[in-house]
């Protein structure tokens, strides 16, 4: 939680960063601009290093869960934004572990039903 703090940790967050880039171009691809289960494993392979069985397993869960990569994106950005909004709600009070835990100790919900708990979590921490 430390954030990166030598070169080799923030590498491996740019490729993680590079992989959700692509999933999202692939999910896209797909059920968006019609590309073959061939094109989609053109455009993984070319751009990150992942073994060929790796991707052609990844293109083929993209294809049959339309939308997945692009929820997740979704997702990601909702959290950090809910994760700004406590941060300046409560300044000096904000504590990641706590929002952590609100974000997680719910299980999967739907993104309303998240920014709510954040909203009154900020409401019982002021």
């Amino acid at each position: 939680m430390g954030g990166y703090q030598d070169p080799y940790s923030d590498f491996g967050r740019l490729v993680s960063e590079m992989w959700r880039g692509v999933r999202l171009v692939v999910d896209t691809g797909i059920h968006a601009m019609g590309w073959s289960e061939q094109q989609a494993i053109d455009y993984f392979a070319s751009n990150v290093s992942t073994p060929l069985p790796s991707i052609v397993s990844e293109v083929r869960r993209y294809t049959v869960l339309p939308g997945q990569a692009t929820s997740y994106k979704i997702g990601m950005l909702k959290i950090l934004k809910l994760r700004a909004r406590a941060e300046e709600a409560l300044g000096d009070r904000f504590d990641i572990r706590a929002f952590h835990d609100v974000i997680l100790s719910g299980g999967a919900l739907p993104l309303e039903i998240l920014e709510r708990r954040i909203d009154n979590y900020i409401a019982l921490s002021i």
